[in-house]
This record gives C-alpha cells, structure tokens and sequence, in this order.
C-alpha cells in the first residue's frame, strides 16, 4: 500500500509517496481503508518536528481519516468490516489503510461525505468539547469568540449558534468579520479597532458575556475577562497571537468567574466515550443540514505536497483533504 512518508523532519516539502507494509489489526484496533484525510496547520509543524507531540519517523501526516472498516482485531465488539467510519488517530492518516483504537471510530451517518467526516474531528470537537463539556454553554447564553476567523473559531461560531447561544465574534479586519456573519455570528468586533472590554459589555446591555472561548490569547485574554459576565467563563483554547498572557486574579474573584483549560487531546483518550457522543452529535448535525464543512480542495495523496503549502500559504478557506 502507498503512504505519504516524512522520513526527517524538513517540512512538508520532504514529504516521498512510498510503498510500506500493510497493517494488521491488534487487539482493540480495527483495520480501516482510507477514503479521505484531512490536513490541518500542526501538520506543517508535525514535520518539522515543532508540534507539542513528536510522531516517530518514518510516519505520515493527518490526524483525522474518514473510510471503511477492512478488519477487526480480538476484542472488538460493535464494529464490522465494511462499517462507515471517522476517527482521530493524531498521525499517519495519510496512507491507503491506517490502524484506528476501536474506541476511537465513530460511524458516519448514510447522508455524510468521507470528504466531510474526515475533516470535522479537530475543529468541531474541539468546540463542542470546549462549549459544552468545559464551557456548560446554556441557550439563551452569550457567547464571545476571540480569533473568531480562523478555523477553530468559526467551528466555535458554528457549534454555539446550534446549542442556542447569541455569538459575538471578535477579530482583527472586516474581511475576516464578514466571514464570522456568513458563518451565523449575530455580532462583530475588531478587536484592533475598538476597546474590546467596552464593547463586549455595550453589545450585553452592560450584563457582560457568559463564555469567552479564546483562540489568541496575548494582549485580547484580559479585556474579554473583564467583560466576563456573573459566573462567567474565559475557556483558554489556544494562542494563535503569540503571547500567553497572566491574567489578574483578583478579576476572576469579582465577578464569580471561572477560567477554564481546553485541551481537547487530553480530554478524547481520558474520556474516549464522551467523546464519541460529542462527535456522534456533530455529524447528526452534518446529516440533517444543520452544519455544513466547508472544504477548500481534494487532492490525490501523490500532490500532498501541494496540498500542505495551500494550508503552509495560509490560501486555504475551509478544509484540505487528501484522498488515498
């Protein structure tokens, strides 16, 4: 079988299609054919060895598979061969046949494209583990999301509106606001052109916002905090601005407030059942309309090079997906 092999940590430009050996089933695991792999930013750092999880060489990039079960291993119950599955297998998904935890496979609604199931694992259970599980988001509630453009954040925007919450997004130029509204967000703000603290609280009639799920970090973190509402919560999701920030203490105190870590790579191995549950709502979701991924390109797994310098370039609007 082919797999897209980095075999020293250069980047993606590195990346050689190689024949490899077929992989078999352990115990617990299943066996799956590949039907699409989606690619995501931490696999241009995967390859260069700058990810906070170091992958051992040889191995292929994509975190994220949708396919088909070929084979089960001793110990599997619940799954077939020819079921319809996606799972999160953190790398080497970009190869014909991958070995996926049997706990990790989640089955794919009839309605859902492979291109599709591929490509919502990271983003959307990130969000739906933040807002639900981290976040206890409640409708009715307000929601303000910093970074609100990038692909965590309109995955944010998008899991908020579908549990009932008002969406503020937060981003730094208009172009990148017009994309938070065509994604459902009810309210914009930029965030380098207004005081974020005062227009958070003007935009919540002065109560302040019941979640902030933070993508950027650095100087955004402490004015969305002292927008924070009575029990409020600052979810810290990531720090795509650069600086971690230290935020005041006594802020939290005043105002009955939580600051809430979500590390959702964590979270899916401690409680891999709740995380089948999340992701079994999202691609219901996906089945019924409800959410629509959006997906940049497909390409063949021999271009995965030019597929990860779309991503690389920062040119990619939505989801880039290799097909083995």
């Amino acid at each position: 079988m082919k797999a897209a092999l980095c075999k020293s940590l250069d980047g993606p430009a590195s990346l050689t299609v190689e024949e490899v050996a077929e992989p078999r089933a352990g115990a617990g695991e299943v066996v799956v054919l590949v039907k699409a792999a989606a690619l995501n930013f931490f696999d241009t750092l995967i390859t260069r060895g700058k990810y906070q999880f170091k992958a051992p060489l040889p191995f292929s990039p994509s975190g994220e598979i949708a396919g088909v079960i070929e084979s089960v291993g001793p110990g599997v119950a619940g799954l077939v061969p020819g079921d319809r599955v996606a799972a999160y297998v953190g790398w080497n998904g970009a190869r014909d046949k991958v070995t996926v935890q049997a706990d990790m496979a989640i089955a794919i609604p009839h309605a859902v494209s492979d291109e599709a199931a591929s490509g919502v694992t990271v983003t959307y259970g990130t969000a739906i583990h933040g807002l639900k599980d981290r976040g206890q988001l409640k409708p009715g509630e307000t929601v303000a999301v910093l970074g609100a453009s990038g692909g965590a954040g309109l995955a944010a925007i998008e899991i908020a509106k579908l549990m009932g919450a008002t969406v503020i997004a937060c981003a730094s130029s208009e172009d990148k606001l017009a994309t938070c509204r065509a994604h459902g967000a009810d309210h914009l703000v930029n965030y380098d052109a207004v005081d974020l603290k005062q227009a958070l609280r003007d935009l919540t009639g002065g109560n302040g916002v019941d979640v902030v799920y933070d993508c950027v970090g650095d100087r955004y973190a402490e004015p969305a905090v002292r927008a924070l509402a009575w029990q409020g919560r600052f979810l810290v999701v990531g720090f795509a601005a650069g600086e971690i920030p230290r935020l005041p203490l006594n802020l939290l105190l005043l105002r009955g407030a939580s600051a809430v870590g979500v590390f959702w790579n964590e979270a899916v191995k401690r409680d891999p059942a709740g995380h089948r549950a999340n992701m079994a709502k999202v691609l219901d979701w996906v089945a019924e309309g409800r959410l629509v991924p959006r997906i940049h390109g497909t390409f063949p797994l021999t271009h995965i090079v030019e597929a990860l310098g779309v991503i690389e370039r920062r040119e990619a609007q939505g989801k880039v997906i290799v097909l083995p």
